[in-house]
This record gives C-alpha cells, sequence and structure tokens, in this order.
C-alpha cells in the first residue's frame, strides 16, 4: 500500500514539475527517467518483500511440521516398545504353557479319546498362537528398528545442524570483536544466529546512508559469510514509536524509514561479496520493539537492524519425506 502511495507522490512531483516550470527537453527526459528508475526501485522493493513474507512463512510452517513429526517419532517409538515388551511376555507365557502341556501329555494319553483329542486341538491351537506371536514380534521388531534409525538419524542432523550453528555464531563474533557490545551484539534464538546493529553504530538520525565505522562492520560481516552458502541473510530494519519528521525527504513513516535502511545494509553485504539471491531486506517499522518506548534508552535499544543468519534445513526435510 506504501509503495503504491510513494508511487503516486513521485508521479505528482513528476507532473508538477513538467507543467508548473519551463524545463528543456532535456531536463523533461531526465526526469522522466528518474521517474522510470523510481518506479523500478518501488516494483523491486515490492517483490522482495512479498518473497521475504513468503519465504519467512514457508520456513516457520516447515519448522513446525519439523517439530511436530520429530514428537510424534519420539511418542511412536514408546508405544512400539510398550508393544514390543507386552508380545514377549506372552510369547513367554505361551511357551510355558506349552511345556506344561508336553508334560503332561502322556498322562492325558489315559483319558478317554475324546479328551485326548480335545487336548491335541488346544495343543495345536497353542502351536498356531506362538508362530503368530513369533510372527508379530519379528515385525514389531523390525518396525522398532526402523523407527529408531530414523529418529537417530533425524537426531544426529539437528545435532550437526545445532553445531554449524554455534560454529556460525562464533565465526561472526570472532569477525566482530572489534566492536562495542552496546552497539553490536550476536546471539543464537530459534536455531539461528542474530547480529543486532545498534542504530548509533550504523546511522546519523532520520538517516538511511551508513556510517564509516557501520560500514567496516558490515563488511567484515559479509566477509565471514563468504564461505557459508548454506545460510540465507535476512536484513530486518527496527525503529521506535517517535514518528518521522515531517519532511524527510523520501520517508512518509517508519516503515519507509526501516524498508530503505534495511536496504541500504543489504547493497552493502552484497556489494562486499555475499550472493544477491541468499540475503533479503525487511523493514518492520516500530512493531517489534525489545524495550518499552517509556525512555530516551529504551527507544535507542528499539533503533537497530537485526541481521538474520538462517541455516538451510534441505537434509531434515529429506528425512521427512521418506515417510
Amino acid at each position: 500500500m506504501f509503495f503504491l502511495l510513494l508511487r503516486k507522490i513521485y508521479v505528482l512531483i513528476f507532473i508538477t514539475a513538467a507543467f508548473t516550470s519551463c524545463v528543456t527537453k532535456k531536463k523533461y527526459d531526465d526526469l522522466s527517467a528518474r521517474k522510470s528508475k523510481l518506479d523500478l526501485d518501488i516494483a523491486a522493493c515490492e517483490k522482495a518483500m512479498a518473497r521475504v513474507q513468503a519465504d519467512r512463512k514457508s520456513v516457520e510452517e516447515k519448522l513446525t511440521e519439523l517439530q511436530a513429526t520429530h514428537q510424534k517419532m519420539v511418542k511412536d517409538s514408546a508405544e512400539t516398545g510398550v508393544a514390543l515388551r507386552k508380545t514377549r511376555s506372552l510369547y513367554q507365557e505361551l511357551n510355558n504353557t506349552y511345556d506344561k502341556l508336553i508334560k503332561n501329555h502322556d498322562r492325558l494319553l489315559s483319558n478317554s479319546a475324546s479328551e485326548s483329542s480335545r487336548l491335541s486341538g488346544d495343543l495345536a491351537r497353542r502351536e498356531a498362537e506362538l508362530l503368530a506371536s513369533k510372527n508379530q514380534i519379528d515385525k514389531l521388531s523390525a518396525d522398532l528398528k526402523t523407527r529408531e534409525d530414523r529418529l537417530n538419524e533425524m537426531e544426529r542432523v539437528l545435532a550437526e545442524k545445532d553445531k554449524a550453528v554455534t560454529n556460525l555464531r562464533n565465526k561472526v563474533s570472532n569477525a566482530l570483536l572489534g566492536f562495542k557490545s552496546n552497539d553490536l551484539t550476536v546471539n543464537v534464538k530459534n536455531g539461528k544466529v542474530y547480529v543486532s546493529l545498534s542504530e548509533q553504530l550504523l546511522f546519523k538520525s532520520g538517516s538511511t546512508k551508513v556510517d564509516p565505522k557501520g560500514q567496516d562492520a558490515l563488511q567484515k560481516l559479509a566477509q565471514a559469510l563468504r564461505d557459508q552458502q548454506e545460510v540465507n541473510v535476512l536484513v530486518e530494519g527496527h525503529t521506535d514509536d517517535v514518528p518521522v519528521s515531517k519532511g524527510t525527504l523520501g520517508m512518509k513513516d517508519n516503515w519507509d524509514l526501516s524498508v530503505l535502511r534495511a536496504t541500504e545494509i543489504t547493497r552493502i553485504l552484497t556489494n562486499a561479496g555475499l550472493t544477491p539471491e541468499r540475503v533479503t531486506p525487511s523493514g518492520r517499522s516500530k512493531y517489534v520493539p525489545v524495550a518499552q518506548n517509556t525512555s530516551a534508552d529504551q527507544r535507542s535499544l528499539n533503533r537497530r537492524t537485526e541481521i538474520i543468519l538462517t541455516p538451510k534445513l534441505d537434509e531434515l526435510f529429506q528425512i521427512l519425506e521418506k515417510n
């Protein structure tokens, strides 16, 4: 919606400039070219916003599905183990009964022919039950082993993923050691690495141009991530609840400010060597604060950029698809 409004404003400015000023054809052509480029930039931003929202929803759904499947497999394995133990107990009882029947067979032969026939039928039935129980045990044992193998494989991959996330956090932290902790933090949350950079490190108030010190931090981060091809990068711009000053060029509100800052940081990261396909800019405005906006210090904490590093989960999804 705000991209459409922005486009209308640009068109209005263009028309006003064209019809209220005496301009040469060269200036008119220059204004037309600038309008076309702005239209392309707005379209690209809209496309990127749609893609990041779709990707985020897809990753959250897949993670939810993965967690549910993992819990179900653990529950199913436990239930199968209980069934196996019960069946083994039944198998042992049937074996004991069979032994007793064999021991009493000679003694019972002295009974009447009908009694002997009845016992023989009972013995045959017991033998059939034993065979059926053995087959069931074999089937349950094979099924339990398959589930345990898949569960072990999933736990192995999850452990490798956690190890990769930890290694990634350490690598990023080492690359950014020279910066103050109140300007830059690196944490792990929900299986992702969060690099949080303060506004003080990156931007002057209300600006979308990254300061030299912030550019240095971003270039070092990009250098640490160049060989991490299995990691997707999401750049989220965040603001406090103070409205954008009226007359700020190119910005209507905090949505614009957060998106433009995220886009500028994305350009720096890709210019420093990250492939554009891995990096997605996103603006969150004032709606995801980390502190209440009741003091200057708390607002300062909310004015930040978060770079979220997410390892790909292809191997885990392949394990799930085997079932």
